[in-house]
């Protein structure tokens, strides 16, 4: 498929009140499609809300055509590829934020969160478990990868991915505006589109951010999604602090054109890599 419609929804949630963001899924997914999306992509913890607390465990589900809330999503995907955000309860009763990748009426894949940040405004070590994978998987775009929020803070995961095989890489996010300037973003979103275009470049790979909005506990949320392409160059940019279906259209041929004039993925040396890590992890044993 030489072309993607990547539809990036950035939504306000209900704190807790999973059916009512589901309808706005549903209703938002159908608007997608109809304006020729191939895959819509929805914020961090788009199902349930963000400052959950207490609420993990009444609002925690399985990514299963058991579930009658991931029934309607899984049904609503034989059209329209989806990524969503949830709480993932396993069979040991452990807690993860996570985002599904559905596709023809099948989960695809499952990302569980692996940085949990407990620091200033967040608490997520206190209530959710660490995710302990980062993997990229098939689609009928081609390869992907799903990152959530803290994990595309850290430098380690997207390169995974890209080693992994990742053209297409996914970041999710609930991000709370923080500093202002003189600009008309914040500077939370400043240094989140940088490093997204960093990564776009870096790796030769399309990059989507898909971030909510609206207020929640306090917290402002500032939506302001993003898709770059393996040049670095922007696709796309939804509003800042307000709902909006934003979408882009990706050439994938890109890939073929920038990889051969910047063949990065083809010089990388993972086997330095993976010495030179080895050394690291042993001498700090030491």
């Amino acid at each position: 498929m030489p072309t993607l419609t990547l539809a990036l929804a950035q939504i306000t949630t209900r704190l807790g009140d999973v059916a009512a963001n589901l309808e706005k899924h549903l209703n938002l997914i159908a608007e997608a499609r109809a304006q020729g999306a191939d895959l819509i992509m929805f914020p961090e913890l788009s199902l349930t809300g963000y400052v959950l607390q207490d609420l993990t465990p009444e609002v925690a589900l399985r990514p299963t055509g058991a579930d009658p809330l991931f029934k309607p999503l899984l049904e609503a995907s034989k059209d329209i590829d989806l990524l969503v955000g949830f709480v993932e309860a396993e069979r040991r009763h452990r807690f993860y934020i996570a985002a599904a990748y559905l596709s023809q009426g099948e989960v695809i894949h499952v990302h569980r969160k692996v940085y949990l940040p407990t620091y200033g405004l967040f608490d997520e070590g206190r209530f959710f478990a660490w995710g302990d994978r980062v993997r990229a998987f098939d689609t009928r775009f081609g390869r992907c990868g799903v990152l959530i929020c803290e994990d595309f803070w850290h430098a380690s995961p997207p390169y995974l991915l890209w080693l992994d095989g990742a053209d297409l890489m996914l970041f999710t996010s609930a991000s709370p505006g923080r500093g202002l300037n003189q600009e008309p973003r914040l500077e939370s979103a400043r240094w989140v589109e940088q490093i997204n275009q960093a990564y776009a470049s870096l790796f030769t790979t399309f990059v989507a951010h898909a971030n909510r909005v609206g207020f929640e506990d306090g917290l402002n949320f500032w939506g302001g999604a993003t898709v770059f392409d393996p040049e670095g160059r922007r696709l796309a940019h939804g509003p800042y602090h307000e709902e909006a279906l934003t979408l882009a259209e990706l050439d994938l041929d890109q890939l073929h054109r920038t990889r051969a004039r910047l063949p990065l993925l083809r010089d990388e040396r993972t086997a330095l890599m993976q010495r030179e890590l080895q050394r690291i992890l042993s001498t700090d044993q030491e």
